[in-house]
């Protein structure tokens, strides 16, 4: 995908992301549901997700009776990385192949080097799902989409860690979350919310409920419904959020999912993307926190350096 010197966000509107992305999606659900399934559970489900590397993205290491290994999409080869810590290896093709294909193949291959485990078959958060297991439907698979698209969550990401830089309450990592498929970084007021009412499909309310148990302004970057968006909500909703105004121009409040969003478009033609996310990361959690009226001045720092101490600590 073209990218330039000067510009090294790459261009998601030449290409047909939406069917690779979907298939990435659901054959990510199949391997953070395994990581989930021999994950201690960590509070607002942590334990589950992935995280970017050099080569696609990564559960980081898993532990099975002891012994360790990785499973990673790497979207350089288009395969399916299982490595364990004995040296032991296997592989699974991404290419065009249906979920239940890509979900026999992984669980053979977990088999094969002494890993089994049962997994819950259903998705996650998709509307009307199939089981892994029963869905034969052929999905898309561009390779060249595919590296597209992680190479730009990597840009995401390396503007994200300036976001994260700024705040000393806590604070989530940095993760893709596999249940919408979407990187996302949140933060926390220190206060308790309303019980969340849950409702999301194939998720147990109790999951929802100890997700948002605290008071959060959460950002994230996803596919979208019509093209790669940023987003920004609150929980609980502050009164007037939706009536904030936002940074850049392109920002608008989605009233149906109840959240701001940039389309990732905006921030790529713009004459300097990293501020432009910036500006919209900012200044939707400022709309959140200000209205919600979060004890900022105990939860900010200055941006980070490299290497070095912000010179107000």
């Amino acid at each position: 995908m073209p990218r330039t010197p000067n510009n090294p966000w790459p261009d998601l509107a030449i290409s047909d992301l939406r069917p690779t992305t979907d298939a990435l999606h659901l054959w990510s659900q199949v391997v953070g549901k395994v990581r989930l399934m021999l994950t201690p559970w960590i509070n607002q489900s942590w334990q589950a997700t992935f995280y970017l590397s050099g080569r696609g993205f990564t559960t980081g290491p898993i532990y099975s009776d002891g012994r360790a290994f990785e499973m990673e999409f790497d979207l350089l080869s288009d395969r399916l990385r299982i490595d364990t810590a004995d040296g032991e290896t296997r592989r699974v093709k991404l290419e065009v192949q249906s979920v239940a294909a890509f979900y026999e193949a992984t669980m053979a291959a977990l088999t094969e080097l002494g890993v089994p485990v049962e997994i819950n078959r259903m998705p996650c958060e998709i509307p009307d799902a199939v089981a892994f297991n029963e869905d034969h439907a052929s999905r898309a698979y561009n390779p060249d989409a595919a590296r597209a698209y992680w190479r730009a969550m990597l840009q995401v990401q390396r503007v994200f860690l300036l976001f994260r830089s700024r705040f000393v309450g806590k604070c989530s990592p940095i993760h893709l979350f596999w249940g919408s498929f979407d990187l996302a970084v949140t933060r926390f007021s220190g206060r308790d919310a309303p019980p969340h009412p849950g409702g999301m499909p194939h998720v147990p309310n109790a999951v929802a409920r100890e997700a948002y148990s605290q008071e959060v302004s959460s950002a994230g970057f996803w596919p979208g419904i019509d093209h790669p968006a940023f987003y920004s909500y609150a929980y609980p909703v502050p009164d007037g959020f939706n009536l904030a105004k936002v940074e850049p121009e392109a920002a608008m409040f989605d009233t149906q999912l109840g959240e701001f969003l940039l389309p990732y478009g905006a921030v790529r033609s713009s004459a300097d993307p990293d501020a432009a996310l910036l500006a919209f990361l900012q200044s939707t959690y400022e709309a959140a926190a200000n209205r919600a009226h979060w004890e900022r001045s105990r939860l900010e720092r200055a941006q980070g350096l490299l290497g070095r101490l912000p010179e107000d600590f």
